[in-house]
């Protein structure tokens, strides 16, 4: 997506060599409109997968999987990071480290909101190491259902994990890839 590379180029600032600060645009402020082309873009992607629901983990990944479910008129579902006093007992959890929040957290989803015959396409912001990535895979597969596929806004190449969900087998749609950070600039794989 040329529109998306240019809003990166434009409004994202490199904060290392290993963290883009996309926070302008899609992790604390959220353009509609381009968040809906990307929604429509990776519905067209995997219009022939079947899906049934589209998931993602809170919180920046809500946005873009909201608009792929529009997109697709299919329900989203989403992983939470904090326990509540409303969490089903029964929840599917796992527990991840963050990358940028340089954390661990457990991620639960409702067994209520996920079931053996859903077809499921899980939607992200970035993919860096991919633990989150991982661990809601593996939430997935405890649940029955089947990952059609991951499709992540920002991919960055240059961090393993992209590569460790390919190696799963599992299909792998980005909307944009990232090569390097390198001296603060960026730079894209065409």
């Amino acid at each position: 997506m040329e529109k998306l590379k240019q809003r990166i180029i434009e409004e994202s600032s490199v904060m290392s060599e290993q963290v883009l600060n996309l926070d302008g645009m899609l992790n604390h402020q959220v353009d509609p409109q381009l968040t809906m082309e990307m929604g429509r873009e990776f519905a067209a992607r995997f219009a022939d997968a079947g899906v049934t629901r589209v998931i993602t983990v809170e919180s920046s990944g809500i946005s873009v999987a909201f608009a792929t479910a529009f997109a697709l008129g299919v329900p989203l579902v989403f992983a939470r990071r904090k326990k509540t006093l409303l969490a089903d007992p029964d929840a599917l959890c796992e527990r991840v480290p963050s990358f940028t929040k340089g954390i661990v957290t457990d991620i639960m989803l409702s067994r209520k909101y996920i079931h053996e015959q859903d077809k499921v396409l899980f939607i992200d912001d970035i993919i860096a190491n991919g633990d989150a990535a991982r661990g809601l895979v593996k939430i997935i597969e405890r649940s029955g259902a089947e990952l059609v596929g991951l499709g992540v806004v920002v991919e960055k190449c240059f961090q393993a994990g992209a590569r460790t969900i390919r190696e799963q087998g599992i299909r792998l749609e980005s909307l944009v890839r990232i090569e390097s950070l390198d001296q603060g600039t960026i730079t894209f794989v065409d």
